[in-house]
């Protein structure tokens, strides 16, 4: 009898300690087009609805009339949950990044509407939130042993 409850106090141990794995679904609610402002210009975002192993997005930054930089965002599904890769681009598609490189956060947790994320080195966490008709993006830092958020992006839903 011992046997078993100790088999079962393990298992139970176990699953208790396995990290949240998530999936595209936690991260649908981009789904479409967006557009706010940033730095003094408009910045437009699109969210490709998941297919497969990926969701597909991107952002347009502006100011004056011309662009001033160019994000890639692309989900992918993992193991271990989904994993955003991050590439950013001056105007004439110039990376800025390395060319086999790319901003990587791994899946922390999701709930409804709103998914977190963190980057590999464990200096930034991401949230992504729709907040009724509004696409959120928080940064957040690590500040007197928590985190920090401050809203990077603020978008509102094209119709």
């Amino acid at each position: 009898m011992k046997t078993i409850l100790l088999c079962l106090f393990t298992v139970v141990a176990s699953y208790a300690q396995t990290p949240k794995s998530g999936s595209l679904a936690d991260v649908s609610f981009m789904e479409g087009r967006w557009l706010g402002t940033f730095n003094g210009g408009p910045i437009e975002a699109a969210w490709i609805a998941p297919v497969g192993d990926n969701l597909t997005g991107f952002m347009r930054m502006m100011k004056d009339n011309k662009v001033t930089m160019y994000e890639m965002l692309i989900f992918e599904q993992t193991e271990q949950g989904p994993v955003v890769l991050v590439k950013h681009f001056k105007p004439g598609l110039i990376g800025q990044e390395e060319k086999d490189k790319s901003d990587r956060y791994r899946f922390i947790s999701a709930k409804k509407d709103q998914a977190l994320f963190e980057k590999e080195d464990g200096s930034i966490q991401i949230i992504y939130q729709k907040r009724g008709n509004q696409l959120v993006i928080q940064r957040g830092q690590p500040k007197d042993g928590s985190w920090a958020f401050a809203d990077l992006f603020v978008f509102n839903k094209v119709k």
